[in-house]
């Protein structure tokens, strides 16, 4: 635990913050995996997952909301509860809150400071919007999306899924599909990956949603190789994980111009992928996905949604703890 909140330390971070994949090291990230593992074990022994149940009874959490959310704010709330703590929590505090009136994100953090709460998870239109909290906070904050920024959280699950499939998270080849300029998550995945040597990520996408040119430049700078192209059936031929994303229309001010963020996945075109490939995606799906794909042993978007219960776990635990 003390190595967890030093590592936290020498990167800048203060009262646990979970801002961005960026104050992260491979150390730490494998101390959050190896906890979120042990939790999933835990959790499916009734004993052991009545001792978790009672470990944070003393804390509380609260889930402020923003933006639209079912996997990232209920596995939050159910972690927090699996773990004991006491949750409050509001879905759309744009339009439910004080910030309807006007009020800003500073005076909300502020005054949700004196509620004696362990941890704040917040998700917000505004890219930056996590850091700004932070900035004002003595209670932990934790990025639940800002805007086109991060999504660390998603980013820590997604890593935990592949990692529990392939064993590592080094040499992989990885294909990031459809709306890449505006979906955050794939944003912070690959600036996990960048961590890791020998990884290649191929980017396929339409013209006007590519990847921005700062990720481009990070991979760049960290010798991860990357490469842009818009022939699905080539990198499915040799590739071992795929992660599709959806076109993100309520960050476009004319979303009927851009048709489905580029492609679709089939069971036609899958049939390209090898055979130990995995197909993810952060979910929700509209139409980028055919519902025939998910009965592909290859399709883990399910089972990526659900670790994301042990990944948010581990670190409620760790800044409980702290």
């Amino acid at each position: 635990m003390l190595d967890f909140i030093i590592l936290m330390a020498q990167n800048g971070v203060s009262n646990m913050d979970v801002l961005s994949v960026d104050q992260f090291d491979i150390k730490q990230l494998e101390k959050i995996f190896s906890l979120a593992e042990s939790i999933e074990r835990r959790l499916k022994d009734k004993k052991a997952a009545k001792e978790l149940a009672q470990k944070h009874f003393d804390k509380q959490i609260c889930t402020l909301f923003y933006e639209p959310s079912t996997r990232t704010r209920l596995s939050f709330e159910t972690a927090g509860l699996k773990l004991g703590m006491g949750v409050v929590s509001t879905e759309n505090a744009a339009g439910f809150s004080s910030a309807a009136k006007g009020e800003t994100l500073e005076d909300t953090i502020n005054v949700l400071n004196n509620y004696g709460l362990s941890a704040i998870i917040i998700r917000h239109t505004e890219t930056g919007a996590a850091g700004k909290a932070a900035s004002v906070s003595k209670v932990p904050i934790i990025n639940a999306g800002d805007g086109t920024g991060e999504h660390p959280t998603q980013a820590l699950l997604d890593a935990y899924t592949i990692k529990k499939h392939f064993g590592r998270l080094d040499n992989l080849k990885v294909v990031a599909g459809g709306d890449l300029k505006y979906g955050r998550t794939i944003r912070s995945l690959c600036r996990l990956l960048a961590l890791y040597p020998g990884n290649h990520v191929s980017f396929v996408s339409t013209p006007e949603l590519q990847m921005a040119d700062d990720i481009k430049q990070l991979l760049q700078k960290s010798g991860t190789t990357y490469d842009e192209t818009d022939d699905v059936n080539k990198v499915f031929a040799d590739t071992d994980v795929v992660y599709w994303t959806r076109l993100q229309k309520e960050r476009l001010e004319n979303p009927g111009s851009i048709d489905s963020g580029g492609f679709t996945l089939t069971a036609d075109n899958i049939s390209k992928l090898p055979k130990e490939a995995i197909i993810l995606h952060p979910l929700p799906r509209v139409d980028e996905i055919d519902p025939e794909v998910d009965k592909d042993p290859r399709a883990k978007y399910f089972e990526q949604a659900g670790n994301g219960l042990y990944i948010r776990m581990a670190l409620l635990d760790q800044i409980a703890s702290s």
